[in-house]
């Protein structure tokens, strides 16, 4: 990823056109998005945004950077709690719909076998995973399978889903209903 900004200023129009490109790639992928719709809603030019992510795909991977690494700051991974962790990533879907959206773009514009992303933070989260099957808190299997099938789980009713997308304006009841059977059905898949 490209050195951002660091002057007040620059580090406010850098944000600007991050946000707008997550709003941009979110809705229409990698290859529809426009840089002009990006420079408009940013309120900037396109020197400046070539000038700070270098390319239409760095800006890409630099958002693609900033959500993850946003949502792994706001649902931190504590392996004694696999299934409140599965139910933190179903509320922040809610929130921030467009984070998923973006990995569904990313899985069907360049990586559409293999691993999604090559994230640093998933190293700790897998450590924490193997530490809680070594004192035997979670059940054996490879912990990155596990942290696969718990995310997909937890994604279950994301804009990805094939049977339903949840929205944060649907009946509290709803949402009450989905992230107890998903914290049931984690329990039961990591419990040893």
């Amino acid at each position: 990823m490209p050195e951002l900004p660091t002057t007040s200023r620059g580090a406010a129009t850098s944000r600007r056109i991050l946000d707008a490109a997550a709003e941009e790639f979110a809705q229409y992928g990698i290859a529809g998005a426009r840089i002009d719709r990006i420079t408009a809603a940013a309120r900037t030019n396109k020197a400046q945004l070539y000038g700070y992510f270098g390319s239409k795909d760095g800006l890409f991977d630099a958002v693609i950077a900033d959500l993850s690494s946003r949502l792994m700051t706001a649902v931190p991974l504590n392996a004694d709690d696999l299934p409140g962790w599965a139910v933190g990533m179903y509320d922040e879907n809610l929130r921030h719909p467009e984070l998923v959206r973006l990995m569904t773009w990313l899985r069907l514009e360049r990586r559409p076998t293999g691993r999604l992303t090559d994230s640093p933070a998933d190293g700790p989260k897998i450590a924490a995973i193997t530490a809680a099957q070594a004192a035997g808190r979670v059940r054996d299997g490879d912990p990155a399978d596990l942290m696969g099938l718990i995310i997909a789980m937890a994604c279950a009713w994301s804009p990805v889903s094939a049977f339903y997308a949840a929205t944060a304006d649907e009946p509290a009841a709803d949402h009450d209903r989905r992230r107890a059977l998903l914290h049931d059905c984690v329990a039961r898949a990591v419990t040893p």
